[in-house]
């Protein structure tokens, strides 16, 4: 296994750039698909678990104990700030799940002490948020006399630093054995069969557990050729949902308790950050690119760089099967909103012809956004400050697109992320 530490001057380097600043945009580590994507989507599938333990909290009179492992510079707290009431109404005002007052304490634990110290630059005014320099590869980073937590949390694949599975059955067995009652955990790991990886697909997980990841992302493509030489790499675990469930299974059998699975799904399934670099997979388009175009202000986005040609690749049929299903549905659904962007008539308000009926064999999913499109071009198409089309119709294309790839995602390990949700209840087991 690589050692931990060497492994940080990847992440020492990225904060030096200061491309790893919080901002967000086009580019960089915070830029739109990060922000109105990858992190949302993640609170989709949190937020009833996330419910459950606020409600729960609040039965028993006390608060939320957090431990965020992996925190880079705070970044799962803002994931999980952010998360907001499922019907909240026009009205509302307050509308974030986790308030201050459900909170007692959240501790970020990491091994860079650089991204440590962008958080505290951010958050150290907040007396209940700690950091603290830890390596979860090594055990769970607290004292034997701390409290157990509530939500143990990891984001943005950061489980796959244990690059040896026993040290991740470890961790799990650690954190189950150590429950009180119940708690929810949170694994993040890099999915195996991401598109933006191709290249790295093997039939036999044994053959090929860890890959060596650049962070080369963070540049623009001419800086990023110019730095080839000086990035630097991280060993990073690949993970299917197989290989996730029996590293689960195990750590639960040797805690003596149930890790049971709540929820597995992909994340940035056509949208991580490699699909834009091209540095595992030749084929791959820059479709992070585009969909940041999408959210971005002002910024009017060339619809057709947004549309998706798979490129097979032999002997992994399931694969196929799926991405070229999800390339159909895709540019059905971006082809048909630059059918009404040219068809809306804006002094007629209407359009001319009336749009097209979807595909009779096309998917639920896949109507449902083209009638939502159909609804948001028809009714402010006609505006004529504001710039509609940029800052209404394109950021709306996005959400259309990323409900599409949410409801046709597997939860198999066939995005950026393969993100699994369990908890730990020993009141019931």
């Amino acid at each position: 296994m690589a050692d931990a530490n060497d492994q940080m001057h990847a992440y020492t380097e990225a904060v030096a750039s200061g491309l790893y600043a919080k901002k967000s945009g086009l580019v960089g580590k915070y830029d739109n698909v990060r922000l109105f994507w990858e992190d949302e989507i993640t609170r989709i599938y949190l937020r009833p678990h996330l419910q459950k333990l606020i409600d729960r909290s609040r039965t028993l009179m006390r608060r939320l104990r957090i431990l965020d492992l992996g925190c880079g510079s705070a970044d799962g707290y803002e994931l999980l700030a952010g998360v907001r009431q499922r019907d909240a109404d026009l009205q509302q005002t307050e509308v974030d799940l986790l308030s201050d007052e459900i909170v007692g304490v959240y501790k970020g634990s990491d091994l860079n002490e650089d991204l440590l110290d962008q958080a505290r630059e951010i958050y150290g005014n907040r007396p209940k948020m700690i950091f603290e320099q830890g390596d979860f590869t090594q055990g769970l980073p607290i004292a034997a006399d701390e409290r157990p937590y509530d939500l143990y949390f990891t984001s943005f694949g950061t489980f796959s630093h244990h690059n040896d599975d026993e040290t991740a059955v470890r961790l799990l067995s650690e954190i189950a054995e150590r429950v009180e009652d119940y708690c929810i955990i949170v694994c993040d790991w890099l999915g195996r069969y991401s598109y933006e990886w191709q290249d790295l697909w093997t039939n036999d997980p044994s053959e090929l557990r860890n890959m060596d990841y650049v962070v080369s992302y963070i540049y623009e493509p001419e800086e990023r050729e110019q730095k080839r030489d000086q990035l630097q790499h991280l060993t990073l675990r690949l993970m299917s949902r197989g290989e996730a469930e029996r590293i689960v299974a195990a750590a639960g059998e040797r805690a003596g308790v149930t890790i049971n699975p709540l929820a597995w799904f992909d994340r940035s399934v056509l949208t991580g950050r490699h699909m834009d670099t091209g540095d595992y997979n030749r084929n791959a388009q820059p479709l992070r690119r585009a969909v940041n175009s999408l959210h971005e202000i002002n910024e009017r986005t060339e619809l057709d760089s947004l549309l998706f040609n798979y490129v097979p690749k032999g002997g992994f049929g399931f694969l196929n099967d799926y991405f070229e299903h999800l390339q159909m549905c895709w540019n059905a659904l971006v082809q048909h909103t630059q059918r009404l962007l040219q068809t809306y008539d804006t002094q007629k308000r209407c359009f001319e012809p009336k749009p097209p009926s979807p595909p009779a064999g096309c998917p639920a999913v896949v109507r449902d956004m083209m009638e939502r499109m159909n609804l948001v071009v028809g009714a402010i198409g006609w505006l004529q400050y504001g710039l509609p089309r940029e800052n209404i119709i394109e950021p709306q294309l996005g959400y259309a697109l990323r409900y599409l790839v949410n409801n046709l995602q597997q939860g198999r390990g066939c995005g950026h992320g393969l993100i699994g949700i369990f908890e730990v209840d020993k009141q019931t087991s």
